[in-house]
């Protein structure tokens, strides 16, 4: 490998180097220790220095120096990891390099002359590959060390590298941790000690930062059961970032596909970088910070002031750009934060560039000042061109007198008369201005309040968000207010403004399909808020219809999931049909992440985060009920419907109000309130009925006492059992009190902690799922739990493998976790060849060969081309447990033609899925009898030989080996005599025929007339494919039944002998467990 040329003061400081090659510019050069004589004493200590200071000696102990006759300084231009590598680079130097040196009349020419070509030698090599590494040069040999020690294919893409301590014990190991696409990595070298870890990122349960008496600071890794500690590291933070985020990439790909497609920029598992990572995360951040569509990219940060005119002074904040909007937020602790689309930019004015200020315009006769911007010129450049990129008709002929309102409404400027343009609220509820109750006098107050706001902070996209919002919000947000700070907090609205149309598009091309979606959707759309006036007729009923069937033809692969009913219910009282649209976007693919899927991952992982937060803040309720589960499987509720299945709908939707402003952050702060508030009465319940019962009247007894609603309206989702126990809790006291004793949350830390407990809530569904498809399988195969469990994971682990290194493979493509248990993890023909090779007994099935395929083929049952786990162990269980005869039928089968090409099942997990061809298919599984003997086709002569042949590689190396050829030969000689007496009974007595019958080919009398089927003869015969032969056979060739084979060969002792001879799979287990170690 060429190097960035290095000055090195001394040629063979402390006697490291042997030379081995020299001449007058160039000195080729071994390490001590290593190679011819190496090891001993020296060797140790200098495999230990190599690691200890991170030297490329460790792993190329040759190297090439250049310098100049008349200096005492060297220059290190190449390094090899093999003699034969390093003599490529000296005799390339030799041949293109020294011929041109003797022209050049000054040492400093010839010196600058060699550093000019290596780096141009380096810049070509690395044009492709390090062009995004931060430091290109030693990335390249940090990579020549990762590929040597850990002999990973080439394919795996090293991300980073770190130096650290690796615990092992209570033994501090010093070394290098490497970062790849897939492995976390670390090696040492101590004195002769060589610790070496490789860990997939897949199979890590546990990773966080922890702290104790013996480290300060580390980060542990849990895989397999054990528990890995790194510490010493110089960017703990950093680290830990890029491994969270590996992980998270590897979850996303390997396990929960549908939520890796939506991260276009993470695609390419070959193109991830460290920069990209850090990009990526910093994005990420950046668009659940300001509610921004997934599409948005942070593209620039500025730090500067913000004129801030309720206030009268300026913050401190930074200034965030990407594609389609400029964000602000303050930094000073006031929480303050606004969005601008670009859309609604005018112009950008710089006063003066003495002032590096720069005013930005926005419709509606608003400005927005910045000052103290280091780099104000490109801000405003920037913005300036984005405007011009964003810009778009609707805009740039808006009205002035209410921009606000044009904004809301742009989106529904095609609607098609079917789709509802009120909120069910106003149709079943309009408000009575001339009612002077104290309840309606209160709503005044409350608007007026809002309007006092929307005076000094802005109205619409681009108002200002503060701590004065949110004490608003907390008291509750006025009927006639909620629909439009809904689509605003949940930045709804910029879905709606940017995509013109698009849901009423939606609406004609789903309305009229039929799928699974939309079976489960009529079947709940009577179970939605069903006393609610709204939803006892067909207007509610048919917009909650549209807007379900709409989003499942949106994203078919969440489709439908219980609980999106009760949720859109309650967005179409208060917002319009398109707007309740947007606002179930929001909410399932941005604020609720991966929530509304098969497998409510992201319920399940916001679940955990409140168990750590009831540690944290509830330690008397921890004391007293150390299993927090109960805690897990009551809220789940909670989470799903954001306390709307479980609140009566007048104080619920108090509750939806915190959620779209805070996020989950406010479903957590009320979690722990209430159970805060029931305190006592949890501590002193004997059983969780009791426990449950104590919440299910708790929440009975939540009222809203300034809800203006009608009492139709009011209590509609709660069942009237009488009055309730508990005295009456008014949800806005309940809330602030919230906001009041958990308030210090912080987004962030919930953030991480969604992290951290995402990888232990993937690894326990994944565990969940081993346990039942060993108790499925299980019942058809005769391997024990133990063995079943290493067969599933070596599957899995050979599933993965296929997908590491590409987005492309067949298993990968077509997992999906919402189909069933067996069909979640399959193999392709290349990985299944892998492994069976390794795995089946006789060691007569070679890895990629045609009696591969043909057993591959044989066990695909429903022919889709790939294989399932069930499949594959019962194709092994056979060879192993099996009877003489079905192990028999199996070899026999193998060489039978294929009876039809590799068709596809019906497509699942896809949200628009064929029900005919489901009936078809499980109508087939039914009716399927089982299969005899008698229902085998013959096996014709070339197939014949090619079986033949596979007796003989099964008995290859057999301790009787000599006596199973004999029996084999014995039993095809006799087939063979009995097959040409057969055909001479059955002679024709006509000339023409029998002449027809006797003008056999040479081959085939040649075949018939040759005796017994010997290895050698099969070997000749290897070249015919028995798939590829046609099933049709002449009159003249010669065929045998099963019955037959059997038949003969039940009379060869040695051979029953050999195959009901019990065979052991853990052995093999065992072999294979190690082979996989040691090829990852």
């Amino acid at each position: 490998m060429w190097l960035k040329p290095d000055e090195i003061l001394l040629k063979n400081a402390f006697k490291l180097w042997v030379t081995e090659k020299d001449n007058e510019y160039f000195v080729l050069q071994r390490r001590r220790g290593y190679g011819e004589g190496g090891g001993g004493l020296t060797g140790l200590l200098v495999g230990t220095l190599d690691t200890v200071l991170d030297s490329t000696s460790k792993v190329a102990p040759y190297r090439i120096l250049h310098h100049t006759p008349d200096s005492q300084v060297y220059w290190s231009v190449a390094c090899g990891v093999t003699r034969e590598e390093i003599f490529q680079h000296w005799e390339w130097l030799q041949q293109n390099i020294m011929r041109t040196l003797s022209v050049f009349d000054s040492s400093e020419d010839i010196t600058s002359f060699v550093q000019g070509k290596i780096r141009g030698l380096i810049a070509e090599e690395g044009k492709t590959s390090l062009v995004l590494e931060d430091d290109p040069e030693k990335f390249r040999e940090a990579l020549l060390r990762f590929e040597k020690w850990f002999e990973i294919p080439t394919e795996e893409k090293l991300v980073t590298y770190y130096s650290c301590s690796y615990w092992k014990g209570k033994v501090p190991c010093q070394g290098w941790l490497y970062l790849s696409t897939n492995f976390l990595c670390f090696y040492s070298y101590f004195l002769g000690a060589e610790v070496k870890l490789v860990i997939s990122w897949e199979e890590i349960w546990r990773l966080e930062k922890t702290s104790n008496v013996i480290l300060t600071e580390s980060i542990h890794v849990l895989a397999h059961g054990e528990d890995h500690y790194f510490s010493m590291l110089l960017h703990l933070n950093e680290t830990f970032s890029i491994m969270e985020q590996l992980a998270d990439y590897s979850i996303k790909r390997l396990f929960d596909k549908e939520a890796f497609e939506r991260e276009p920029a993470l695609s390419d598992p070959l193109q991830i970088t460290k920069r990209g990572l850090e990009a990526h995360a910093k994005s990420q951040q950046f668009r659940t910070f300001f509610r921004l569509p997934k599409e948005e990219n942070l593209l620039e940060v500025h730090e500067g002031f913000l004129w801030v005119p309720f206030s009268h002074f300026n913050t401190l904040g930074k200034i965030c750009l990407s594609e389609n909007y400029l964000c602000f937020a303050s930094q000073d602790g006031s929480q303050c934060h606004i969005i601008i689309p670009m859309r609604e930019v005018v112009n950008v004015e710089k006063p003066d560039s003495g002032s590096r200020a720069l005013t930005v315009f926005v419709r509606g006769k608003k400005a927005l000042r910045f000052s103290e911007v280091r780099d104000f010129q490109r801000l405003a450049n920037t913005i300036r061109s984005r405007c011009g990129i964003s810009a778009s008709p609707q805009h740039s002929a808006s009205p002035e007198d209410n921009p606000d309102d044009v904004t809301l409404m742009v989106g529904q400027k095609d609607s098609s008369k079917a789709v509802s343009t009120e909120a069910l609220m106003t149709v079943f509820h309009p408000q009575d201005v001339e009612n002077l109750d104290p309840k309606m006098l209160k709503e005044k107050m409350k608007e007026q309040s809002w309007d006092i706001h929307f005076s000094e902070y802005g109205r619409g996209t681009s108002m200002f968000f503060t701590r004065k919002t949110r004490d608003l919000i907390v008291r509750g947000v006025p009927e006639s207010l909620r629909g439009e700070l809904w689509m605003l907090f949940s930045g709804a609205v910029n879905d709606m403004a940017t995509h013109p149309g698009y849901y009423t598009e939606l609406v004609e091309l789903s309305l009229g399909t039929s799928t699974l979606a939309t079976d489960e959707i009529e079947r709940d759309l009577h179970r939605s808020l069903p006393e609610h006036p709204a939803f006892q007729s067909d207007t509610g009923i048919s917009a909650l219809r549209r807007v379900l069937t709409a989003y499942a033809y949106r994203n078919p692969k969440i489709g439908y999931c219980q609980a999106m009913n009760i949720l859109t219910s309650v967005l179409l009282l208060y917002a319009k049909e398109e707007e309740a649209f947007w606002l179930l976007v929001a909410v399932c693919e941005r604020m609720l992440p991966d929530y509304f899927n098969r497998r409510i991952i992201g319920a399940l992982v916001d679940q955990a985060v409140f168990e750590d937060l009831i540690r944290e803040n509830l330690p008397q309720l921890v004391e007293h009920m150390t299993d927090l589960s109960f805690f897990s499987s009551v809220s789940l509720s909670w989470f799903l419907t954001l306390f709307i299945s479980v609140l009566p709908i007048e104080s619920a939707v108090n509750v939806v109000d915190c959620f779209f402003f805070d996020g989950i952050k406010s479903i957590l702060q009320l979690g722990l309130a209430v159970l805060d508030y029931n305190m006592d009465a949890l501590i002193s319940c004997s059983d969780d009925a009791e426990a449950v019962t104590i919440l299910n009247k708790f929440f009975d007894s939540v009222t809203n006492r300034d809800s203006p609603l009608p009492p139709t309206v009011q209590q509609a989702l709660v069942s009237n059992n009488g009055k309730a126990s508990h005295v009456g809790v008014d949800i806005s006291e309940l809330i602030r009190e919230a906001y009041e004793k958990y308030g210090s949350i912080r987004s962030e830390e919930v953030e991480s902690s969604r992290k951290r407990n995402k990888l232990y809530v993937i690894q326990t569904l994944e565990d969940t799922t081993k346990q039942n498809v060993i108790r499925v399988v299980s019942q058809d195969v005769r391997f024990n739990i133990t063995q079943l469990d290493e067969l599933y994971n070596l599957f899995k682990r050979q599933h993965f493998l296929s997908c590491y290194w590409t987005m492309k493979s067949p298993a990968l493509l077509h997992h999906d976790p919402s189909l069933a248990y067996l069909e979640q993890y399959q193999l392709g023909f290349q990985q299944f060849s892998e492994l069976f090779s390794l795995l089946e007994p006789w060691a007569f099935c070679t890895y990629k060969s045609n009696l591969s395929l043909w057993v591959f083929r044989l066990i695909d049952e429903n022919q889709d081309g790939l294989i399932n786990f069930k499949e594959f162990c019962c194709a092994l269980d056979t060879l192993y447990s099996s009877s003489f005869t079905n192990k028999l039928k199996f070899l026999f089968k193998l060489h039978l033609p294929p009876d039809g090409v590799i068709k596809k099942s019906p497509e699942r997990g896809r949200g628009r899925i064929d029900l005919q061809a489901y009936l078809k298919q499980w109508q087939n599984e039914i009716l399927k009898k089982e299969e005899t003997i008698k229902d085998l086709p013959r096996i014709n002569q070339t197939q014949f030989i090619q079986f033949s042949k596979t007796l003989y590689n099964i008995f290859h190396g057999a301790p009787e080996e000599e006596s199973l050829y004999r029996a084999v030969a014995h039993v095809t000689s006799l087939l063979l005599r009995m097959e040409e007496v057969g055909r001479r009974l059955q002679e024709p007595s006509s000339p023409s025929e029998s002449e027809k019958a006797a003008g056999t080919s040479p081959a085939e009398d040649s075949s018939t007339e040759q005796g017994p089927v010997t290895p050698e003869s099969c070997d000749t015969s290897s070249s015919h494919n028995s798939q590829d032969a046609g099933s049709e056979l002449s009159d003249t060739e010669w065929s045998f039944s099963f019955e037959q084979v059997l038949a003969s060969l039940l009379n060869e002792p040695t051979i029953v002998d050999f195959f009901d001879r019990p065979l052991n799979i853990q052995t093999k287990l065992g072999l294979t467990n190690v082979f996989c170690s040691q090829s990852r």
